[in-house]
């Protein structure tokens, strides 16, 4: 008889406690809280969608199903969701809260990046620490401190910015004792956290051993250096410098090297912030052979442009400034058919916002530009208006790259990224006839600027549920400073399933050591 998958496991143990808690009639309030029945909705998970009732209490979900009963006299809080989707909410897999970086702090903090999130659909997020002083555990506390006033669920992921055996010791205890599940390795950013070949394969070997996630961020560091200074060589200082000197197929170098040494140790990759199709093909071509790379595109990467570099007005143009660049027109497009036909796999937004007085610090040379964009309010309605609504991915899939696939890659679903009995009660409603505008001077970012600035589309969150409390209807936020709770990362998520076997059967293929009847010498 087959073993049950870790995921079957998990789908059984939610369902048995959802069952426990299901009053056999109906359904009531319980503990004195408000419990919510959002009724009339189309509810929606990555593999299938339904006309259902969803029934929450105590922050979970308690039952799906048509025509759902409350017990009267309980305190239920009934949402009408009629012509509507109810969605799991959005997984935010890449952000950059309260990050110190380029002789500044991002501008968003965890309550303000969160509230954004919050305001957008997104309910949770995983924000990436970094060591402190080389130390994996400094740099981890300080990240708890920065997160103190957070007011929903969160992840960590942890960079690795040196090497040494203290840094392989913790990253031990990062994954057994604080639910950390994936580490950072930079190929960019040569003199600061750029990381070398030989550190690289010595932290995908601790990454496989360990079941975390080797996550990189690929561009060739050496050759950007190179590249930048032969834009300042030219007397080229200005924005538009910063996508010159780090051209695409400098990204797609460092992809496929990464690709092929993780390859080498056999343990699976993801790749950050893919911006190119450059890197984009690498990334199929390896999954073509078999190998498990998983490659996640950004908003922007996706529906934005170089040419706003170019523009005259340095405020306009250094707003764009991230690294990888943002890329000429016709690598977005290519990057979407990616995503639809599922070469990537889930949409983060690298959200890393700086005001243009902290973007001003390049004002006389773009190396000092301080590397970021905004992104997670604006994630999920832009994905909609222009994947959704073009008929590029199904009302599903959209499911599965804003947050399904983000809690399987991370190890927490069926708790996360779906709506099943069970599963935490963080929960979208999209009035898919609703309509948004961006603008800084709305969105929730304490950013001065925004790179999707006067976009406007179709696809509006309504409401957005995180762990069973309504924290944005009505275009208001109705959150409290500390709230947020720190979700723990398993290890060997599926990704790793059959590593061992491959491992063997490479082992066995090698016909060697050969015994041979004579000593050499």
């Amino acid at each position: 008889m087959a073993t049950p998958s870790r995921a079957l496991l998990l789908l059984l143990a939610f369902a048995v406690a959802a069952h426990e808690r299901c009053a056999a009639q109906g359904l009531g309030g319980g503990g004195g809280a408000t419990s919510i029945l959002i009724k009339g909705g189309t509810v929606v998970n990555a593999d299938r969608e339904e006309e259902a009732d969803v029934y929450i209490k105590d922050g979970i979900i308690d039952a799906v199903g048509p025509n759902i009963k409350v017990v009267p006299g309980g305190k239920v809080r009934v949402i009408n969701a009629t012509g509507k989707y109810v969605m799991p909410g959005g997984i935010d897999p890449h952000t950059h809260f309260a990050f110190e970086f380029m002789g500044t702090v991002t501008i968003d903090d965890f309550y303000s990046g969160q509230a954004a999130a919050l305001a957008g659909g997104t309910t949770m997020h995983i924000d990436f620490v970094i060591p402190v002083n080389g130390s994996l555990a400094a740099g981890l506390e300080s990240y708890k401190k920065k997160a103190a006033n957070a007011v929903m669920d969160y992840g960590f992921h942890v960079a690795i910015t040196s090497w040494n055996d203290q840094v392989a010791r913790e990253m031990e205890v990062m994954v057994k004792k604080n639910g950390i599940n994936s580490f950072k390795f930079f190929m960019a950013y040569k003199g600061s956290l750029m990381l070398t070949d030989d550190i690289l394969l010595q932290g995908l070997k601790k990454c496989k051993s360990l079941g975390a996630l080797a996550m990189v961020h690929a561009e060739n560091g050496d050759a950007v250096a190179e590249g930048q200074q032969r834009m300042i060589d030219f007397g080229i200082t200005g924005p538009e410098g910063h996508a010159l000197s780090r051209p695409p197929y400098l990204e797609g170098e460092a992809t496929s090297r990464a690709i092929r040494l993780a390859k080498f140790i056999n343990t699976p990759l993801y790749i950050v912030h893919v911006m190119s199709i450059d890197a984009m093909e690498e990334i199929a071509k390896a999954k073509r052979e078999g190998q498990r790379v998983i490659g996640e595109p950004v908003v922007s990467g996706l529906v934005l442009n170089e040419s706003w570099l170019w523009d005259p007005d340095f405020t306009v143009a250094s707003k764009y400034v991230m690294s990888p660049p943002i890329r000429e027109a016709g690598h977005g497009k290519a990057l979407q058919a990616a995503l639809s036909s599922g070469i990537l796999q889930l949409v983060g937004t690298d959200h890393c916002a700086f005001n243009s007085t902290q973007k001003a610090l390049g004002c006389n040379d773009f190396r000092k530009i301080p590397n970021g964009v905004n992104g997670v309010e604006e994630r999920m309605h832009i994905i909609w208006d222009s994947m959704v609504e073009t008929g590029k991915i199904s009302v599903t899939d959209y499911v599965k790259v804003t947050s399904t696939e983000g809690a399987k890659i991370f190890n927490i679903y069926p708790q996360k990224g779906a709506i099943l009995e069970g599963s935490d009660a963080d929960i979208i409603i999209l009035n898919p006839k609703g309509r948004f505008a961006i603008s800084a001077s709305t969105d929730h970012s304490r950013s001065n600027t925004n790179v999707y600035e006067g976009w406007k589309g179709k696809g509006l969150v309504e409401v957005t549920i995180s762990r069973g409390r309504v924290v944005w209807e009505d275009g208001k936020l109705n959150i409290t400073p500390g709230t947020g709770r720190y979700v723990k990362l398993p290890p060997f998520g599926y990704v790793f399933d059959g590593i061992e076997k491959s491992d063997a059967a490479y082992k066995a293929s090698l016909r060697a050591p050969v015994q041979r009847g004579k000593v050499c010498g």
